[in-house]
């Protein structure tokens, strides 16, 4: 399914942040937000992980948003811990509502823009969470709970920047558990193994 692509300028708390819709203009009850990795240590919109997970949402109809935290790319504002980050997430979830009204929210994270996802879920009318490689361990994660909707946390077996066995541990003992998909021989990056971080998501989206 091919998505138009509009790039965008969104107003947040500490100014624009440069964004980009995808939208397969079918019809459809979600849209989702996309959270890119650490802004410190290149992470932006156009991250491979990012668009896979852009891809599949729009491969079952749903459009997408992707945006550039504050201080990256054209995006107002410097970095803030993951507090303001998350509030720019909040404002592009609050355009995405008006944008396509009466629809739900989908949020999606990768490494640090999945603690930023985690952490919006939390506070937000959410209907599905996924985050691929959570960083547990590099923050603070331990007054973080489980959300209330359908939630898909996507972990590589070789990550090489966040511990698996950590991530692991950490979504063990949550209540209720997300439903945890394992790639074998993934590293952080999911390199070579990006089809296989697609398959997961749409999976997880046709199963409910």
């Amino acid at each position: 399914m091919t998505a138009a692509l509009e790039r965008l300028s969104i107003p947040g708390p500490a100014g624009a942040l440069e964004a980009i819709a995808e939208d397969p203009k079918g019809p459809g009850a979600s849209f989702g937000v996309l959270c890119h990795p650490h802004p410190l240590f290149g992470g932006t919109m156009d991250n491979k992980v990012v668009t896979t997970l852009g891809r599949a949402l729009q491969e079952m109809g749903i459009p997408t948003l992707r945006f550039n935290f504050r201080g990256v790319g054209r995006s107002d504002g410097v970095f803030d811990q993951g507090n303001g980050e998350t509030e720019d997430a909040a404002s592009v979830a609050s355009y995405g509502a008006l944008r396509w009204p009466g629809r739900h929210l989908v949020l999606a994270g990768f490494s640090f823009g999945a603690y930023v996802a985690l952490r919006l879920a939390l506070r937000r009318d959410t209907s599905r969470l996924i985050t691929v490689a959570p960083p547990v361990g590099r923050f603070d994660f331990s007054d973080l709970a489980a959300p209330s909707c359908p939630w898909l946390l996507v972990q590589g077996d070789a990550d090489d920047v966040v511990d698996p066995k950590s991530v692991f541990a950490w979504a063990k003992r949550l209540e209720p558990q997300p439903r945890l998909v394992v790639v074998p021989g993934a590293g952080h990056f999911f390199h070579g193994h990006l089809s296989l971080l697609r398959d997961a998501v749409i999976g997880a989206i046709r199963s409910g």
